[in-house]
């Protein structure tokens, strides 16, 4: 079981940058792909960004490529959303999920075993 704790949002204005952090406990983060996903107000839940249980391999919605870059820290069983040039339209609340232990990294959601409950980002314009 792994459990998934999200901080780091808040309000900022366009153009500006926040670090969301992803923090997990349980015996298996660092075998396990994390992926970071957003939903704003009225619609559904929108992949964001992906990464391997090495972090040798991430993916990237189109919407966010070259303004976003997922990492992670498996010490510290972190992972983390650098989003950088915000804009309006990146306001929802962004949740971080996990793949169960030795499961190959993908932009599929329902395949994301465990959830975190959520950081709200608000861009303003």
């Amino acid at each position: 079981q792994v459990q998934l704790v999200e901080s780091g949002g808040g309000l900022v204005q366009a153009g500006g940058s926040l670090r969301l952090s992803c923090a997990a406990s349980g015996p298996t983060f660092s075998r396990s792909a994390i992926c970071w996903v957003r939903q704003a107000p009225g619609k559904e839940r929108e992949f964001v960004a992906a990464i391997s249980s090495s972090g040798g391999l991430r993916k990237y919605a189109d919407s966010v490529k070259g303004r976003f870059t997922i990492s992670r820290d498996n010490a510290k069983s972190t992972a983390y959303l650098q989003m950088n040039i915000l804009k309006p339209e990146d306001t929802a609340v962004y949740y971080c999920a996990a793949r169960r232990a030795s499961l190959a990294v993908t932009t599929t959601l329902p395949e994301y075993n465990y959830w975190g409950q959520g950081t709200q980002v608000t861009v303003s314009s």
